[in-house]
């Protein structure tokens, strides 16, 4: 019986893999590729970096997202123990310092001693024994084609930006001001700083934008980018108010030197625990970096802003997975490889941490002789599973946790909640965790 499962990639998803073969009582060599091998993204060589974020999304009671951290938390995610004690101010999100977080993750990884963290680039997958393959979107060319010529199926791929961070001691806080949207946080507290646009202000800002030069990357006219990670300046292409019904949306933000609502409005978001920087929130993009520094600057607040990263953008690779895997994770043609994280087709750094949950779990039972499982459909985890192996294959774009993916409540309890979206929503919370609890109770 194989006690050794090797676990491709260091993210996310393979960080957590390693946790999970570990804490299983087996052994886990963990191959991540960085420093060796660079990403266009990466700033770092530790494990678990956040890329393009440092929030982990909602924690407010009966979301989606929250369902699912729950039931990760549930399950013994090691990760979500690292978010919690590197945690930052977020409002209603569970937002971290992601130098911390990373740091908390790549050191808890090096302390045990079931781990073993191999520094050098896989470019095939090994030909014996478990393996779970969680390199990531920024799988390096050699292991893609790779992982193309196994399966059969050409690679699917989607262009992703990430947001501008700016140095918190250059901002205007007589212009900044902080606030919740409709004073909602978790503490009470006002996570957020906010810029506030009057319509003079916002109207030259969307010129400017719009005028703006961008980076030309080679990407063929047919690859989309993901809806919910659009370059700000293509969402302003959509229409002069796209923006303010979007990323710059003003609604729930009291300017205190007014007492009203701006015309439009950029919340930043903290990234690290001093307070040291700031992220735009949704204003990932691939302007050419002196016209992200001038349009920027053009933020009320942001006038004398020194940017510590510029936006960017890059590629996104993932393979079609419902015409490739089980609900298990496991790769039908070839059973004892698992696939995780974002080369799945899952979207979101928590999705990711689930699926490589999962993927360390089943990898675990595998080399135990035993039967790879499949999680309730009823569950957060089970139906993100159930996406990535049934969604059409014709179709097939990455998915984050929404209460879509879920079955339907049964037609008494539908008729019951029919006009109370929450109280439906905190019912198919409440099914979700009977069943995980029946399903973790069930011995293997």
């Amino acid at each position: 019986m194989p006690d050794t499962i090797h676990i491709l990639g260091g993210g996310l998803a393979g960080a957590e893999a390693a946790f999970q073969v570990a804490g299983a009582g087996l052994r886990a060599v963990l191959y991540e590729m960085r420093p060796q091998t660079t990403t266009p993204a990466h700033k770092t060589d530790r494990m678990a970096e956040l890329v393009c974020s440092n929030s982990l999304k909602s924690e407010s009671l009966h979301t989606a997202p929250w369902l699912l951290k729950e039931e990760l938390r549930r399950m013994g995610s090691q990760l979500l123990v690292a978010a919690g004690k590197t945690r930052v101010p977020g409002g209603q999100a569970l937002t971290v310092d992601r130098d911390l977080f990373s740091a908390e993750v790549s050191a808890a990884l090096e302390a045990i001693e079931g781990i073993e963290i191999r520094r050098e680039e896989i470019k095939t997958i090994p030909p014996d024994g478990i393996v779970v393959v969680a390199t990531g979107p920024l799988t390096s060319d050699a292991l893609a084609l790779e992982i193309a010529r196994l399966t059969g199926s050409e690679r699917l791929y989607f262009y992703d930006s990430i947001s501008p961070i700016v140095d918190a001691e250059t901002i205007d806080y007589s212009i900044a001001f902080r606030a919740s949207r409709y004073g909602k946080s978790i503490d009470a507290s006002d996570d957020y700083l906010n810029c506030p646009f009057n319509k003079e202000q916002y109207e030259a800002f969307l010129d400017a934008l719009l005028e703006a030069q961008k980076h030309t990357p080679h990407i063929p006219e047919d690859v989309p980018y993901f809806e919910a990670c659009l370059p700000v300046e293509e969402i302003a292409r959509r229409g002069r108010d796209t923006l303010r019904f979007g990323p710059m949306k003003p609604v729930g933000l009291t300017d205190p030197r007014t007492g009203r609502w701006p015309y439009a409005a950029v919340q930043l978001r903290q990234e690290t625990l001093r307070a040291s920087s700031y992220n735009l929130v949704g204003f990932q993009n691939y302007l050419k970096y002196p016209d992200q520094k001038r349009v920027f600057r053009m933020i009320p607040g942001l006038e004398n802003a020194e940017f510590l990263r510029y936006g960017q953008i890059h590629r996104n690779t993932y393979i079609n997975a419902p015409s490739l895997l089980d609900p298990t994770l496991q790769l039908r043609s070839d059973p004892r490889i698992l696939f995780a994280g974002q080369i799945s087709g899952v979207e979101g750094y928590v999705e990711s941490i689930a699926t490589g949950l999962i993927a360390g779990r089943n990898a675990a039972a595998l080399a135990r002789g035993e039967t790879a499982r499949v999680l309730p459909r009823e569950t957060a985890l089970g139906s993100l599973c159930h996406y990535i192996a049934h969604a059409d294959p014709k179709h097939y774009q990455p998915a984050n946790i929404t209460f879509d993916l879920l079955p339907k409540l049964d037609e008494e309890s539908l008729k019951r909640f029919k006009r109370d979206k929450k109280t439906r929503h905190a019912e198919v919370c409440r099914r979700a965790l009977i069943k995980l609890e029946e399903f973790t109770s069930v011995a293997v």
